[in-house]
């Protein structure tokens, strides 16, 4: 009884956080259509990005990190259960991330920049409802942001 009232759980929270995570994709997708109409979010799952821009050819995957509100750190992900994922296998041109109060946009080169200047590592945890290990880059907001080739506020 107690494992399934479990799997039930993590798959409400699973549910909530694709909830959650495809707002967020929708606010990007507002501001990016101000300058590009034609833009439009990839309909179902889609590993290489979730928005793409015809008008430039480009594409963009967007990240949420809210609980870096507390943390003052964003999680960039770079293997699950044991295979490379995220930054180690984007293919998109531009990834914006969430924070809570601000999208910030990077590329996935700028992302690599600073990790690869500030000599960072990666640790390995497991997060909420995840049954995997995964291994990411726990990094300072204040740092990361020194990187990001543009900032949107959303919320204050």
């Amino acid at each position: 009884m107690q494992t399934r009232r479990t799997l039930e759980n993590v798959r409400q929270m699973f549910e909530q956080d694709l909830k959650i995570g495809h707002i967020i994709e929708t606010q990007v997708l507002q501001l990016i259509h101000k300058k590009y109409p034609k833009a439009y979010m990839q309909s179902g799952y889609c590993k290489e990005y979730d928005i793409f821009i015809p008008e430039i050819q480009k594409s963009v995957e967007v990240k949420s990190d809210q609980k870096s509100k507390y943390t003052s750190n964003i999680v960039i992900e770079i293997e699950f259960g044991g295979k490379p994922s995220a930054l180690s296998t984007t293919k998109s041109d531009f990834w914006v991330i969430y924070d809570g109060h601000n999208f910030q946009w990077f590329t996935p080169k700028s992302i690599h920049q600073c990790i690869e200047e500030n000599n960072l590592k990666f640790v390995t945890f497991k997060s909420r409802g995840d049954n995997q290990s995964k291994k990411a880059y726990l990094i300072k907001k204040e740092l990361l942001y020194k990187y990001a080739i543009q900032t949107k506020l959303i919320r204050g």
